[in-house]
């Protein structure tokens, strides 16, 4: 066992880990279980974070990977006074979720895109998701959000 430090939304987040604990497993294990464990092989980003700015998913790397690393998380995407940021009241003003199993990766990934693009299209969008899987919305509406998030008019999409 190794004792490892990472910045998780600003806090520092110390704990033993194993080699081969994942990141996403340190994460919920520190209580912070809004980054899901969807399938464990790196294919449905529900466990997307931010580690030192890039999205990863975070069943992909070893906790001891992210040591001293600046990581964020779906808890620390609120704004300070504990509001929605644009993304997450987007995702709930064009109804962007569902069961919500996927969202917090989902807005991990939205918040990736925009700071890469802030205003993308809606081609770059449903690109820059292949690899996030949702069941339930047909990305339509996740889409949308996305799009409003980015200060975009949305009228102009059609309904699927």
């Amino acid at each position: 066992m190794n004792e490892i430090t990472i910045k998780v939304n600003g806090k520092s987040v110390s704990g033993p880990v194993e080699g081969r604990t994942l990141l996403v497993d340190f994460l919920r294990g520190a209580g912070l279980t809004g980054t899901h464990v969807g399938c464990d092989t790196s294919q449905c980003g529900a466990c997307v974070v931010h580690v030192d700015g890039k999205a990863v998913k975070s069943c992909s790397i070893f906790a001891a990977e992210a040591e001293g690393a600046e990581v964020a998380t779906i808890e620390g995407q609120a704004n300070p006074d504990g509001s929605l940021n644009a993304i997450q009241q987007a995702f709930q003003d064009h109804h962007g979720l569902q069961c919500g199993f996927c969202t917090p990766g989902m807005v991990m990934s939205a918040a990736a895109l925009l700071k890469e693009n802030p205003r993308p299209s809606e081609h770059e969008i449903r690109e820059y998701l292949e690899g996030n899987i949702c069941r339930c919305t047909g990305y339509h509406n996740i889409v949308k959000a996305i799009l409003a998030a980015s200060g975009q008019d949305v009228s102009a999409i059609a309904a699927e």
